[in-house]
Order: C-alpha cells, then sequence, then structure tokens
C-alpha cells in the first residue's frame, strides 16, 4: 500500500472513529439522569476554585461601575446631539443593555460580592438599582429568598412552574409585606424613598425638557432593560434541551438545586453585562465576583462532570437562545402537585413526569 493510500485508510478510520465516539457520547447522555444525586459535595467544588476567586476588589468593583457610567453618559450625550431617527433604535438598544449591565451590578452589591464592606455594597447598590427604578433591598431580599430555595418547587420564588403550592405574595415596595420580616422593614423604606426620588426626578425632567424626549431618553431603554432582565433570568432556568428537575421534600438540597441552573453565552454580550451568562457557579456561591466567574467555572468544571451543562457557543449577537427560548415558553408550564422529583411537562392533567428526558 502506498503512503497515499495508507494515510487516507487512517484518515477515513479517524473519522469513523470519531463518529463513533459521538454517537457513544450522545447515548451515555440520554442515559445519564439529571435528577441523580451527585457523587460530590459542595465543598468539593469550593476546594477546587482558586483562593484568589473569592477576593473581592472594591476598586476593581468600582472601575465597572465607572466604565458603565461614562458609557451611559457618552450614549446619553450622542442621542442628544444627533436626535435622529436614525440613531434612537441604535440608542436604545445600546442603552437599554447598558441599563442591564448597571442591574447586574447592583445585583453584586446585594450578593455582597461587590465588596467585604456592607455600607459601600448598599451605598452603590441603591445608586445603581435606584437609577434603574428598582428597589434594591426589596429586590435584594426577595432574591436572596431565590438563591437560598433554588429548584425547590415550592420554596423557589423566581420563574416557578405554574403548579405548585402559593408562594409568598406581595409588593417590593411595601415594609410590611409578607416578603420580608419585621427587622428588614427599614430596608425596604429605605428603597423605596430612594425609588421615588428617581420617580420624582424624572417627572421633574419630563417638565424641563418634554415628556416625549424624557420617554426617548429614558422610558424606551427602560423597557428594553426590563426585556433583557426577563429573558436573561427566564434562560438561566428554563429552555435547556434536556429537561432539568425541580425538587421537594428531601430530595431537594441546595446543591441539588444549584445544579439545575444553566451557563449560557451570549456573545458580545457577555463582557458588557459582567459574565452574568456564568450563572451555575454564581448560584451555587454568590460571593463570588463576577470577574472571577468564568475562572472559577472553569476551575469547578473537573469537578461537576455531566452535571454541568456547557453553553451553546454564540456567534456576536446569539440568536441560538431565541430558539431555546420560545420552545420553553411554548412547553415549560406544568409540573406534578406530587412526588419529590418532578419534571416539566406540557399537559396539565398528565402527573407521572418521565424519569429522564
Amino acid at each position: 500500500m502506498s503512503p497515499s493510500m495508507k494515510e487516507t485508510s487512517l484518515e477515513t478510520m479517524e473519522k469513523k472513529g470519531e463518529d463513533v465516539n459521538g454517537i457513544m457520547k450522545k447515548e451515555q447522555d440520554k442515559l445519564f439522569d439529571p435528577s441523580e444525586a451527585p457523587p460530590f459535595r459542595i465543598n468539593d467544588i469550593r476546594a477546587a476554585i482558586p483562593k484568589h476567586c473569592w477576593v473581592k476588589n472594591p476598586w476593581r468593583s468600582m472601575s465597572y461601575v465607572f466604565r458603565d457610567a461614562i458609557v451611559i453618559s457618552a450614549l446619553l450625550a450622542a442621542a442628544l446631539y444627533f436626535r435622529s431617527w436614525f440613531f434612537w433604535p441604535v440608542y436604545w438598544v445600546a442603552q437599554g443593555t447598558m441599563f442591564w449591565a448597571l442591574f447586574v451590578l447592583g445585583h453584586d452589591c446585594g450578593h455582597g460580592s461587590f465588596s467585604d464592606n456592607p455600607i459601600l455594597n448598599n451605598v452603590m447598590g441603591h445608586i445603581l438599582h435606584s437609577t434603574i427604578l428598582v428597589p434594591y433591598h426589596g429586590w435584594r431580599i426577595s432574591h436572596r429568598t431565590h438563591h437560598q430555595n433554588h429548584g425547590n418547587v415550592e420554596k423557589d420564588e423566581s420563574w416557578v412552574p405554574w403548579h405548585r403550592s402559593p408562594g409568598k405574595t406581595g409588593s417590593h415596595f411595601n415594609p410590611y409585606s409578607n416578603l420580608f420580616a419585621p427587622q428588614e422593614r427599614k430596608h425596604i423604606m429605605t428603597s423605596t424613598t430612594c425609588w421615588i426620588a428617581m420617580v420624582v426626578f424624572l417627572v421633574y425632567l419630563s417638565f424641563v425638557i418634554g415628556p416625549s424626549m424624557t420617554f426617548k431618553l429614558y422610558g424606551v431603554p427602560y423597557l428594553i432593560f426590563v426585556a433583557w432582565l426577563d429573558v436573561v433570568t427566564y434562560l438561566h432556568h428554563h429552555g435547556y434541551e434536556q429537561k432539568l428537575p425541580w425538587y421537594r421534600g428531601k430530595e431537594w438540597s441546595y446543591l441539588r438545586g444549584g445544579l439545575t441552573t444553566i451557563d449560557r453565552d451570549y456573545g458580545i454580550f457577555n463582557g458588557i453585562h459582567h459574565d452574568i451568562g456564568t450563572h451555575v457557579i454564581h448560584h451555587l456561591f454568590p460571593q463570588i465576583p463576577h470577574y472571577h466567574l468564568v475562572e472559577a467555572t472553569k476551575a469547578a468544571k473537573p469537578v461537576i462532570g455531566k452535571y454541568y451543562r456547557e453553553p451553546k457557543k454564540s456567534g456576536p449577537i446569539p440568536f441560538h437562545l431565541i430558539e431555546n427560548l420560545v420552545s420553553s415558553m411554548k412547553q415549560d408550564h406544568y409540573v406534578s402537585n406530587s412526588g419529590e422529583i418532578v419534571f416539566y411537562q406540557t399537559d396539565p392533567n398528565l402527573f407521572s413526569p418521565p424519569k429522564s428526558a
């Protein structure tokens, strides 16, 4: 056999080998049950993460605040300069995305990952969140409940299935809401006051520059921000190709619930919105600053193994996530009212969830 024929034969065998390996991997993935208790502990993951990833640098955190503030100011100046219908759509999308970036930094303040100084965290959290009409403490406390109960079908409070026991209800602005403990009421009053101050400023601004211009400069970007907030938080807990479990009772644990979260690749937006798509490690260890999440995830993946779902690689714009979002919103509505491990199902009258998808 000539060298060229031998090389071609080897290439063919390698190609066939790759196909076989791919098929075997798919079959193994089908057999893998994500609802099984993991063979590792949360401390095993913690030990795998480099020590410097836990360090919170307030100066670095503030640098991201300054960066976002400069971009927002530049966009605002450009909008006022051009005042053109050719530029407005660009401004709205860009500024709405930057409002979302501010939210993520305020989100870090709420988790205490902005710095080790609670006063700095709360001051910056109020500035960042009040600017985009988010009641900081009201959101922070509610979000803390979400993290403490992630994946628990009875206790989680974010994007939960339709078939579940009623959760807590109430307003993020009302200090006497049953969302909050009595000792938290003063915090809610502070945040509500800051929120009202921002509303008053916007009303005043509408008298100065007109309601139409205020809506163009602030209102439309705010709506874009809300869309980002809803879509991103939804996709962190829904829309994976394989159905993921919800837990009840003794089957739920903080680790198992956290492992049901999903990392997403948002293309060029990853850096803009401070790597919020790196979500699994964030949910397990919310005290890790956002600028260490990618490195911490890379270090933890060998421990987590198949329980980590590698995000689909995105192009510059994450168009691939539209299919995940639409498909999930059509299907992921109901879970059984009984059973300690349940999966989404499309028919509310069916109560036998599959063991695996």
